[in-house]
Order: C-alpha cells, then structure tokens, then sequence
C-alpha cells in the first residue's frame, strides 16, 4: 500500500452473512473443500490467551470441545458454519482495523456492501471508478444494469454468471433460513453485522 509506483487500491466486498450462509448452505457440496481450508486458517488468525467473551458458533455445542465428528449427512452444514464464524472474525478485524487505519491508507481503500451495490448499481460504480480514479465508460454501467436487473433469477445455480435480478438474492435468505439458523448467523457475526449496519 505504500509503495507510489503500485498506487494501489483496495475495494472490500462485503455482504449480509445470513445472505452468505444461504448461498453457502445452496452450494454446500461444491464448497465443502473451501469451507475446510477456511477452518484450518482460524488456527493461524485465532489471538493467543482468553476470548474477550464468548460467543455464540455455528457449531453444534458438542463439538466445540473437540467432540466426535459429524454424521455424514451434517458434515457439510458443520463445515460450512464453522466456516462462516472464521470469515465474519475476520470481518471484524477488517472493519476495526479500517476505523483505526491512518489517513494514507484510509484515501486508498474503500467498503462496498453487495446490497448496495445491488440497489444502486450505477452510483455504486461510479463510486468505485472515481475512487479509483478511473473514467465510467457507458458501456460498462450498462453492462452493470443488465448484470442486476436481468429478468431471471435462478436459486439453483448460484455459479452461473448471467443477468439476473440480483434485489431478490438481497432478500432470499429470509425465505430460505429458518429462524434458528438466522439467530445463530447473527449471534456467530453479530459485532461485524453492527459495524456495517446489517
């Protein structure tokens, strides 16, 4: 980041963690490898010496204290919730760091919520760009349109890239979790959902 000839910038992408732990749970399968190296990196990020309060997983209760492994069928939802607590500790480190940062590095990094983008697609790049100090050409807001607000939205094939009306991917999580699963998403990410007013 300090480095002149580099001038680089830095545009971190966040996103609702309920909305995240929904595409999770969709793309489980596909996902189970990533979601098992994102585990195994907690043990490099973890702060030595006691917590500073404990707090909700994601985990089943008896496997926190190092209990048997999950029943197959679960495995996947074991891995894909311990998973989700690393990434939102990690967020918060981020967003901390970001409210603490000098005002060099402050001028060359930025936040961007997929919600917003989602909504207000063309502001949002503009945003971006001018952050970047890059020019909007017309055809990439209009690729960014048509990137949001297509006719389609398709909850089986998270992957697939295609137009497709992205406001409703905002929301899905609502229809799809059920409500335990949202308590514990929001105790698990709670601290970084504050901070970036989820």
């Amino acid at each position: 980041l300090r480095e002149p000839g580099l001038n680089l910038r830095v545009v971190q992408l966040f996103r609702d963690p309920r909305a995240v732990h929904n595409s999770r749970l969709k793309a489980r399968q596909a996902l189970l490898r990533e979601s098992v190296q994102v585990l195994r990196s907690r043990h490099r990020t973890e702060p030595r010496g006691p917590a500073r309060h404990q707090q909700q997983h994601l985990l089943p209760p008896g496997l926190l204290g190092g209990g048997r492994p999950p029943q197959p069928q679960h495995r996947a939802e074991f891995f894909l919730g311990g998973a989700l607590e690393v990434i939102c500790q990690s967020w918060l480190r981020d967003l901390l760091l970001a409210r603490r940062a000098p005002d060099w590095l402050r001028r060359r990094y930025t936040q961007l919520r997929y919600e917003d983008l989602v909504r207000e697609p063309r502001a949002e790049l503009r945003r971006l760009l001018r952050f970047a100090g890059l020019t909007v050409p017309p055809a990439l807001e209009d690729f960014v349109v048509n990137m949001t607000r297509g006719a389609a939205y398709s909850s089986d094939r998270p992957f697939l890239i295609s137009a497709r009306d992205a406001r409703e991917a905002v929301h899905a999580w609502r229809e799809r979790l059920s409500r335990q699963q949202v308590r514990q998403v929001e105790a698990a990410c709670g601290e970084a959902m504050s901070i970036l007013a989820y």
